[in-house]
C-alpha cells in the first residue's frame, strides 16, 4: 500500500468525486483506507446505558484504495506514487507529478 497515514488525498471515483481529506487510517490487507469527511454511512445506535435514547448517526467507513489518488505537496495535483532507492539503501516515496519526495 503506498498511502500512510495524514496522506492529503482526492476522491477519484463513487459518490464522493472530486472531495478531499485526510487518511486517518490504512487497512493494507483488504486494501482500504479510512478518510476523515468521505463516504459517511448512517449508523443506527441502540439504546443503551451511556446511550438511553438510542438515535441515528453517521460514520466513516473505508474507501477502497483504487478510489483515491494522493495530492501532490507541491503542485497540489493528484498525483501517482513511485519509489526511488537512496545511496544509504532506503526507499523513499516520490510524487511521479513534480519528483518531489513525499
Amino acid at each position: 500500500m503506498r498511502l500512510k497515514k495524514d496522506d492529503q488525498i482526492i476522491v477519484i471515483a463513487g459518490k464522493d468525486k472530486g472531495k478531499k481529506g485526510r487518511v486517518l487510517k490504512t487497512y493494507p490487507k483488504s486494501n482500504r483506507v479510512l478518510v476523515e469527511k468521505i463516504n459517511y454511512t448512517t449508523v443506527y445506535l441502540r439504546r443503551s446505558q451511556e446511550n438511553p435514547q438510542g438515535g441515528i448517526t453517521k460514520a466513516e467507513n473505508p474507501i477502497h484504495v483504487s478510489n483515491v489518488k494522493l495530492i501532490c505537496p507541491r503542485t497540489g495535483k493528484p498525483t501517482r506514487v513511485g519509489y526511488t532507492k537512496l545511496a544509504d539503501g532506503t526507499k523513499q516515496r516520490v510524487s511521479k507529478k513534480s519528483g518531489e519526495t513525499i
